[in-house]
């Protein structure tokens, strides 16, 4: 079995700027997704295109790949700049471009690779097959699909199927969220999401009792599918993605090592599978997800519906447990913890109301016990008095671990290709050989007069070591064949030149053999897309998109919700996470249970913040929870016009889920 009939796995990394991307390829990742100037769906995460060329060139040496994210709404004025970006980091050689607007397939593009945002809500056999027919080479899934969903998408298509293995969850379906658009102006699909869903709720039933006071109904906790990635590869899935485009350095490098180790560790036990790029990494810390910022784990609905799935208690990163408090005093106090404690380090405890506190140590001494045991002083940068229920007997976590962050700070991982290197030479000269993991090839010569060395031995051995001196490099020397009638006499400096000049061959040699990914032909003619008409659940924001889906067969289009069309109760959140499943209270979890079914009915509830009132109601068929509410008029009043008018009337609106 050569290496072209193997299943290549992609380990696919975020990037907030280029320095993160090049760090991400040095700790594993096989691709990086990161946002251009404008566009992206995390407006605060844009890069130059100066900064990912630079990005791409680092990439492109292991192989690797880079993904720019384009992935807003557009409005019609946006399509011409958008546009012209494309081609230029098309020209920085950036490998495809994620996007979620169609509108873009009706410009004149470059033939950059596309593929399909997560914002395109990707649920089913026919949406998935659809995309892949009108040209796009690989689809994100969405993340609520469960096993069998995703073998059955596989079965039907034959584009790269990608799936988020890590990191934070939309509660929403992606791009099926309006409520920051509806409260704040802030779109979700134009990046710029004021994330409602980690508020806390008051939670009412429809005869105003609270059945959940002050909890964070809508916050999930965070994706992990480590133990998972066996069967995502036997489900079809190829490229594996981790969350966090507005991470930092310290998170992309822990959590892309932590999923480098488990590919290669599951390729290492399969037959017919390879890493999507070239070269062995090691690091030099041992990985663990646990340690950067996370709401705790789920593996979603991959395995099927699941009770805890929310963060519920809180949003924010609660840490590890480290220890119980014995003592409190006027200026510090005491923990009972076998984990090392250092100056710098954040706790965390909650409260009696189940509020999150956080505590940075200023200073921390071992009052007793052995080496990273026993009872620890803690001195808190701030009033002990200031502590909110801080009482003896409350546990204690630690949210930063500032031994930790430095490790990370500094180099913690190499990449190495691996090069077998044959010399030869005679008295007329010498020829150097590098030819690395993937068969590319690079040689240098030097044409001169050798003599025999006088001790041979010893100019064997020097001859070696300079020879396999590619630290400085990409490489590492897996093979070194002499071939000598006799050993010369070479200076060094002469050896260390021609080994320069065999790498950059080499490395010249991968540059020009690099291949780039091509775009997927369009099916001709245009398919048809699955439905006849689209709502504005369908995000249509501007001409371009409009003609794209009318080219396609569909017959009533409807603008997105930002146009403004929508101005009574919609469903601003549609998702597949159930606050009376979660809260108890669906009438499946009741059926058979004498005394309770037939008693507990999927009737509304009401989720309160301050003065923010939103309705959920359920739709239990297909098992989902729309979030319904209104627009408010200050938002109307704020935002810029886009008049995106497809009818001059519209046609009856589908009444919301009951």
């Amino acid at each position: 079995m050569t290496p072209h009939d193997l299943h290549p796995l992609e380990l696919l990394s975020p990037a907030k700027n280029a320095d993160i991307g090049i760090e991400a390829v040095n700790h594993g990742a096989d691709a990086v997704y990161i946002g251009g100037p404008s566009f992206g769906a995390r407006a605060g995460a844009t890069n130059e295109v100066a900064d990912i060329e630079r990005l791409v060139k680092h990439a492109h040496r292991f192989g690797a790949k880079i993904f720019v994210t384009l992935n807003t709404i557009l409005r019609d004025d946006e399509l011409e700049p958008a546009r012209k970006l494309i081609h230029q980091v098309y020209e920085a050689g950036a490998d495809a471009l994620i996007v979620q607007d169609m509108g873009l397939l009706e410009l004149d593009l470059p033939p950059i690779q596309l593929h399909a945002s997560t914002q395109t809500d990707i649920r089913s056999v026919e949406k998935a097959r659809f995309l892949q027919d009108v040209g796009f080479a690989q689809i994100v899934l969405a993340r609520e699909l469960t096993l069998p969903q995703i073998r059955a998408i596989a079965a039907q298509t034959d584009c790269v199927l990608e799936f988020f293995v890590h990191g934070a969850l939309c509660v929403a379906y992606s791009g099926q969220c309006f409520i920051s658009h509806a409260h704040t102006g802030r779109s979700a699909n134009r990046g710029d999401c004021s994330q409602a869903c980690r508020l806390p709720y008051n939670v009412t039933d429809a005869q105003g009792r609270v059945v959940a006071h002050q909890s964070h109904v809508l916050s999930m906790k965070d994706n992990n599918q480590a133990d998972n990635l066996a069967a995502l590869v036997d489900a079809g899935i190829r490229s594996f993605k981790i969350e966090g485009r507005y991470k930092d350095m310290g998170y992309v490098k822990n959590i892309t090592a932590h999923y480098r180790r488990l590919l290669d560790d599951l390729m290492a036990q399969r037959v017919g599978l390879r890493p999507a790029s070239s070269g062995r990494t090691r690091h030099f810390f041992t990985p663990d997800p646990d340690r950067n910022f996370n709401r705790g784990s789920t593996d979603y609905f991959v395995n099927g519906r699941q009770q805890d799935i929310g963060a519920f208690d809180s949003p924010k990163h609660a840490g590890l447990p480290v220890g119980w408090v014995t003592r409190v005093a006027p200026g510090h106090f005491e923990l009972e913890s076998t984990t090392e404690l250092h100056n710098g380090d954040g706790l965390s405890y909650f409260d009696l109301q189940r509020e999150l506190v956080g505590v940075q140590v200023n200073r921390a001494e071992r009052v007793d016990g052995a080496e990273g045991a026993g009872v620890w002083r803690v001195f808190p940068n701030e009033p002990v008095a200031s502590l909110k229920d801080l009482r003896p007997g409350t546990e204690v976590h630690r949210n930063r671990d500032i031994a930790w962050d430095r490790t990370l700070e500094k180099k913690s991982s190499e990449r190495r290709i691996a090069v077998s290197m044959h010399f030869e030479a005679s008295t007329s000269g010498c020829r150097l050989r590098l030819q690395d993991e993937d068969g590319h090839r690079g040689e240098a010569r030097l044409a001169q007069p050798l003599a025999a060395a006088n001790d041979p031995a010893k100019a064997e051995a020097a001859l070696r070591e300079h020879l396999q001196k590619l630290g400085g490099t990409i490489f590492e020397a897996t093979e070194l064949q002499l071939h000598l009638a006799e050993v010369p006499f070479l200076p060094a400096s002469a050896v260390n030149q021609l080994r320069r000049d065999a790498v950059a061959a080499l490395e010249a040699a991968r540059a020009n053999a690099y291949p780039r990914p091509l775009p997927r032909a369009r099916v001709e003619p245009p398919v048809a897309y699955p439905d006849d008409s689209l709502t504005y659940l369908a995000n249509v924001f501007n001409h371009k998109a409009r003609d794209f889906y009318a080219r396609h067969g569909v017959k009533v289009i409807d603008a997105a919700y930002e146009s403004h069309e929508e101005l009574g109760e919609v469903s601003l959140m549609i998702t597949k996470h159930c606050v009376r499943y979660s809260l108890s209270l669906c009438p499946k979890q009741a059926k058979g249970v004498q005394g309770v079914q037939g008693t507990i009915k999927a009737e509304p509830l009401t989720l309160v913040n301050g003065k923010e009132k939103l309705t959920l109601r359920f739709d239990c068929k297909p098992c989902e929870m729309h979030v319904v509410g209104k627009i408010k008029r200050s938002v109307l009043q704020q935002v810029p016009a886009a008049p995106i008018t497809f009818y001059k009337s519209k046609p009856d609106r589908p009444p919301a889920a009951r």
